[in-house]
């Protein structure tokens, strides 16, 4: 009988302690649910498996693209050691071998495994060990490890069995959260479009104040797509060359107003079908100075059929890879902005149709009335000289009517303006002259701007543009590179050809010949049938002269 009570007593602890560890796996797998985010769940899972199992530290490893370890989240080592340990894993020893053979694995002691890789310095000591992949949709996502279990005992057949169901559990909830994570950033990219979309057509953006709507978008799309760096390029001319038009993120005042170019065919299909381009390495989209490391998300902009652009997302390698969400949301992101932008176009339009509609009626006003008057007057008070005989009274009505006469001269003028200007476009000077101001924002002193000959009479729009660009690269180097305390600047037409200087007083170029500014200003030289020669040395600074004919 004592025996039969002792078996039964020792069978009853054995289920009320089996109903206890029940218990704690269900309540581990409840509180599994009660966060949706991603991270939250991952730190839940290892902390109710340490819980659950009694095992003093747990690490919950991610496997990443490149079947190594992306993320790696500890419980049972605080922020101080860990800082003290160093980096964290990344899959080498036992580690890796869970990677590469996923099913569960108990060890007496780890450091005692053909494949224990050894601990860094100030890392606690680990014996007995307990291992499980956590599976989502019959995909391992990574692995669950627990080391150390209370009072110095191995990990048990019941341990290994709890561990396995709570990792099912965890795929579970980890699916759940990144489906509620992937519609979370959808909505706020779709927020994103009709802000920006909101913002763009709501304020009436004005030629200059589009610039500052371009930083606003890319600030948008930097937030969106956890990017390190997000520019706008607008296309130059029919070649791969773009300007960048907006920029946001790192040195974004650096990057706005120089030139790119693109000429991948990644990015040669994404101009001409469309969508989006995840790009691992930004060496292979463009080459030198500037994005040559990390991830690009190269994004269309096109309106109603017609390519006004790039959005391009750059994330360091260290901030993982862009994903399905951010490839598949951009090209959306890109199409609101290229139509908000399109749009925005169409609206200064008939803003400027109804300022020259309001210059013809002004016109027309000042011919039909104001200057009939005048003419009528000035009639009038010439008639008044056969009833004067002095020769001052004579002399004044004179005076008074050469005035007249000028006046309505001033008006003529004044008329021809007005109706020159529907047709006119800004004046080359005008652009060569915002191009020094702006290039100049960053500069404690004021640039010298020299412009001489018909400059105004150059009609080529892309002869224009060329000069416009090359002032702008030009004044780009001059301000990122020189270190000068002078730069002048000279735009020059004479017998048939235009003449761009661009001089400096700084430290000079080590290698002219490299870099994408002066291969870009050459490539326009060339192509217009041109010259382009770079002078530099440390005693006087560093001068480019870009001379090209023009019709």
């Amino acid at each position: 009988m004592d025996e039969l009570l002792t078996d039964f007593v020792d069978r009853a602890g054995e289920l009320v302690n089996a109903q206890q560890r029940l218990r704690g796996l269900l309540s581990a797998v409840v509180a599994l649910a009660e966060d949706l985010s991603l991270e939250a769940v991952l730190h839940r899972v290892v902390s109710s498996a340490c819980r659950l199992l009694q095992a003093e530290y747990g690490a919950l490893g991610v496997i990443g693209s490149d079947h190594a370890l992306s993320h790696f989240i500890t419980v049972g080592i605080d922020e101080e050691l860990t800082r003290q340990i160093g980096p964290l894993p990344t899959g080498h020893g036992v580690l890796g071998l869970l990677i590469r053979d996923p099913k569960p694995l108990r060890l007496h002691d780890l450091r005692q495994h053909s494949d224990a890789y050894g601990f860094p310095k100030n890392h606690p000591p680990m014996k007995t060990f307990l291992g499980v992949p956590i599976r989502v949709r019959d995909v391992v996502f990574g692995n669950l490890y627990l080391t150390q279990k209370t009072g110095g005992g191995d990990f048990t057949d019941e341990d290994e069995e709890l561990a396995e169901a709570l990792a099912a559990a965890a795929g579970v909830a980890i699916e759940n959260a990144r489906l509620y994570e992937d519609a979370r950033r959808r909505a706020s990219w779709l927020q994103a479009c009709m802000d920006v979309t909101g913002r763009m057509l709501g304020e009436g953006e004005t030629p200059e104040g589009q610039d500052e709507g371009l930083g606003m978008i890319a600030a948008r799309a930097l937030l969106e797509s956890s990017s390190d760096l997000a520019l706008i390029l607008v296309q130059e001319d029919s070649s791969n060359l773009y300007r960048i038009a907006g920029a946001a993120g790192a040195l974004a005042a650096e990057w706005v107003g120089r030139f790119l170019p693109f000429d991948s065919v990644e990015i040669g299909s994404v101009v001409a079908g469309g969508g989006a381009a995840p790009m691992e390495h930004a060496s292979a989209a463009i080459g030198g100075e500037g994005l040559a490391s990390g991830r690009l998300l190269v994004i269309d902009l096109s309106a109603r059929g017609t390519h006004l652009g790039l959005l391009v997302l750059q994330r360091e390698h260290a901030s993982g890879t862009f994903n399905r969400t951010d490839t598949e949301m951009g090209p959306v992101f890109g199409s609101h902005v290229a139509l908000a932008l399109e749009l925005g176009r169409a609206h200064r339009m008939r803003e400027q149709i109804a300022v020259f509609s309001d210059r013809d009626r002004i016109a027309r006003d000042l011919h039909d009335l104001v200057i009939q008057r005048l003419f009528a007057a000035g009639l009038s008070i010439q008639s008044l000289r056969r009833f004067i005989a002095s020769d001052s009274a004579a002399t004044t009505i004179q005076t008074v009517t050469s005035e007249l006469d000028d006046t309505i001269r001033e008006l003529r003028n004044t008329i021809y303006s007005l109706s020159d200007a529907e047709t006119e476009k800004e004046l080359l000077s005008s652009r060569v002259l915002q191009a020094v101001r702006s290039g100049a924002q960053s500069l404690p002193f004021v640039p010298h701007l020299t412009l001489m000959g018909p400059i105004d009479g150059i009609r080529d729009e892309e002869t224009a543009l060329n000069i416009v660009a090359v002032v702008t690269e030009g004044m780009s180097n001059a301000v990122r590179h020189s270190g000068a305390d002078s730069i002048r600047v000279s735009v020059s037409v004479d017998d048939g050809f235009v003449c761009v200087v661009v001089q400096d007083n700084g430290t000079g170029l080590i290698a002219p010949a490299t870099g994408n500014g002066l291969s870009n200003m050459e490539h326009r030289a060339r192509t217009l049938g041109g010259t382009f020669r770079v002078s530099s040395s440390p005693e006087t600074g560093t001068s480019f002269t870009w001379r090209v004919p023009f019709f």
